[in-house]
């Protein structure tokens, strides 16, 4: 797929000195659904928002749609959506007016359908005559999704966009995300909900002390650096381990009720066989077994800690 969004050499100084971003380049595809994760601070906001326009570069450039974001400001902004992190929304304005005024501002003519087609999607329609300070932070945050769709964007910037969003209203906005992926929409989103991540995003990017330290297929990050697991629970506990089974780098847990062996996914061999073929040997017995597969989320904590 061609990409839709180019980021080159991006670099951010602000006035005060601090260095937002190091160097950035991505490419990122159209039609695709891309997370990006990092800790506080680690640039994820300060990229968006370069992209979108709404900060200025200190060096590097980015195109989106071939437009360059500072020379074509206006060609770009009105393919991008965004919906920021936090709760910027005219407290004694309607959902349909604030809506619908969205859309005028950039550029495009009134188009009722559509924003009834939004709303409904968001589940705001029963609320389109009521003011925004009437609503709850979890229904404001879907009016600032409705904004940013109002346009009918090619590009979707979803900013923690579930952030102080409860479980029910989080789920029927990753509803709405693969339906606009599922018409081409490309979509941007960073979010401290790495399972959500896990569950819908194609690629996974990491970002830390305004660096990328990797951008992977979601599948094949967790193929190479994913690990599995073995919990062997013992029928009677080891207080040190056998000679025999020193090659196998066990750690003892639950006070010698269990051993833990890790072992490589992609490997072409596991070592369990030979592992439990050593335990008989050794006299061991074994209680239980059990595997547990590495998450995102562990992949994530790894990299930032191991390049913090």
């Amino acid at each position: 797929m061609p990409s839709i969004v180019s980021v080159s050499n991006l670099v951010k100084t602000y006035a005060s000195g601090f260095q937002a971003l190091k160097d950035v380049s991505l490419e990122i595809e159209e039609g695709e659904i891309l997370a990006l994760l990092g800790p506080n601070g680690a640039g994820k906001t300060t990229l968006i928002s370069i992209i979108c326009g709404i900060v200025n570069p200190s060096g590097g450039k980015v195109t989106v749609g071939g437009h360059d974001v500072v020379r074509d400001f206006r060609q770009t902004r009105s393919m991008i959506g965004l919906v920021p992190q936090e709760l910027t929304t005219d407290q004694f304005e309607t959902v349909w007016n604030t809506v619908s005024f969205s859309r005028g501002l950039h550029g495009k003519k009134p188009n009722p359908t559509h924003i009834e087609k939004v709303l409904k999607d968001l589940s705001l329609y029963d609320k389109k005559d009521n003011m925004l300070r009437e609503l709850s932070g979890g229904m404001k945050r879907r009016v600032l999704i409705a904004k940013a769709l109002s346009h009918e964007p090619r590009v979707l910037f979803l900013d923690e966009p579930t952030a102080g969003v409860d479980v029910n209203l989080r789920k029927d906005m990753w509803e709405v995300v693969k339906r606009l992926r599922e018409k081409g929409v490309t979509i941007i989103l960073t979010t401290h909900y790495i399972e959500e991540a896990e569950e819908i995003a194609d690629r996974v990017g990491v970002i830390n002390g305004g660096k990328i330290l990797l951008i992977e297929e979601k599948k094949e990050l967790m193929k190479k650096l994913g690990r599995k697991q073995l919990r062997i629970e013992l029928v009677e506990p080891l207080s040190t381990l056998p000679e025999a089974l020193s090659g196998y780098q066990l750690s003892i847990e639950d006070d010698g009720h269990s051993l833990i062996y890790e072992y490589d996914v992609s490997g072409e061999r596991t070592g369990i066989t030979t592992l439990l073929t050593a335990l008989a040997e050794a006299g061991i017995r074994l209680k239980d077994l059990s595997t547990r597969q590495s998450s995102l989320e562990d992949i994530f904590v790894e990299l930032v800690g191991a390049r913090a």
